[in-house]
């Protein structure tokens, strides 16, 4: 495949060009299971080229290694490209570890296609990207969070979420019905104007907060609820 704009021949398909500092995909899906990782390059809703990254899954001491490998070579290739956008889908262990080694964000697909779901996804209207570090999204009236430090793990593994803007805390609730499963978090239904409510539920105690999203209307909404009950569901707080 050569360069889109200086036609320099690139190395993988999809490659960022480092001749003239030009993307040649502005998204990559992942398809990955245990063993092998699919990446295909989209350029709006073209296929314009794909690789794939192979393991070979080992057992005792060595698995841990071997795993933090595998998802350091897929975040290469995210990094060779130079997405605006990431999608994955597959096995939840592998793509937890390609989180904590990439730099992206990854907005997880659903179905028997990843590539066509992201094609869908899309054709929606654009949502705007929110640059901030998590603790910065974090704000309002209300300090206090229920759960110690597993509220505030699922507060933040929200607020990083890149189309969300503001994530504010809400009263506390002590009068529920307990619970022994420890800290359980859930984004609920958009409403109206795409934002969603995340509701932290700890033994006889419920909070619920307010996350406000970048999207538009109640459908841009509901596509970020699912990446955040996914996100909230590969932290095991789901």
């Amino acid at each position: 495949m050569d360069c889109r704009r200086c036609a320099e021949p690139l190395d993988r398909p999809g490659d960022y060009c480092l001749v003239c500092n030009s993307a040649n995909a502005d998204a990559v899906v992942i398809d990955a299971d245990r063993e092998r990782a699919t990446l295909t390059m989209l350029d709006e809703d073209a296929v314009v080229g794909s690789s794939v990254v192979r393991t070979t899954e080992e057992d005792g001491e060595n698995a841990i290694k071997e795993l933090r490998a595998f998802a350091g070579r897929i975040a290469d290739e995210l990094h060779r490209k130079r997405p605006e956008t990431v999608y994955a889908a597959g096995d939840r262990t592998v793509l937890r570890e390609i989180q904590g080694e990439s730099q992206y964000e990854l907005l997880r697909v659903a179905g028997d296609d990843p590539v066509a779901t992201a094609i869908d996804r899309r054709g929606e209207r654009s949502l705007d990207v929110v640059d901030a570090a998590p603790m910065e999204k974090i704000g309002g009236a209300h300090s206090t969070l229920i759960g110690g430090r597993e509220g505030m793990r699922a507060i933040r593994t929200v607020a990083g979420h890149p189309h969300v803007k503001k994530v504010i805390p809400g009263p506390i609730d002590a009068g529920g019905q307990g619970s022994q499963s420890g800290l359980r978090a859930k984004a609920t239904r958009a409403d109206s104007g795409g934002n969603v409510r995340l509701l932290l539920r700890d033994g006889s105690s419920v909070q619920e907060n307010r996350v406000v999203t970048t999207a538009r209307e109640a459908d841009g909404g509901e596509l970020i609820r699912e990446d955040l009950n996914d996100a909230l569901d590969d932290a095991d707080l789901y």
